[in-house]
């Protein structure tokens, strides 16, 4: 089993929104890109909520959730997970990003996203205890990743509209 590492953020100083993952799946990382796999439902909840089209090519996407104000980045740097389900992350080899120097870099967030639970246990368990913010809402967002089929995709996106405060 082979240490996985995630992306750097995707973010503009202006940011008031941080979405976070977990890790980036397989096909993401063979891509070199957030949310890589087809059926993720994380840029077409995007694209509904920030008016823009999710076939747009990726670095259109990105540009779009920059200009909204939107930062993403995942709350691991590395660890070992054989394929791409958060459950099959290796206990003991979870290492977080550094939120301390995110935070004080990007100064204007007021909003955490944990898209999905994994997210949220991970950074409540390792970031959060040694984080020295205030003024910050956490919200566990549901997840978009294929695995959790609990929501339609509209659901998903009614969920995540009213949890970033995002006005249609």
């Amino acid at each position: 089993m082979r240490t996985i590492t995630g992306f750097q953020p995707i973010a503009v100083p202006s940011a008031h929104t941080l979405v976070l993952g977990s890790m980036p799946g397989v096909l993401s990382l063979k891509a070199n890109q957030y949310y890589a796999h087809p059926r993720n439902a994380f840029w077409p909840i995007m694209a509904s909520i920030c008016g823009f089209s999710p076939e747009q090519p990726y670095l259109h996407r990105v540009e779009q959730l920059q200009a909204a104000d939107i930062a993403l980045w995942d709350v691991l740097h590395t660890c070992v997970r054989p394929g791409s389900l958060d459950s099959a992350i290796e206990e003991g080899s979870r290492v977080p990003n550094d939120f301390a120097a995110f935070f004080q870099q990007h100064p204007h967030i007021r909003l955490v996203g944990f898209n999905g639970a994994e997210a949220e246990k991970s950074f409540n368990a390792y970031i959060l205890p040694q984080l020295n913010v205030s003024g910050i809402r956490f919200v566990r967002l549901p997840s978009s990743s294929p695995a959790h089929a609990a929501l339609t995709l509209a659901q998903k996106i009614t969920a995540w509209r009213e949890a970033l405060c995002i006005k249609p």
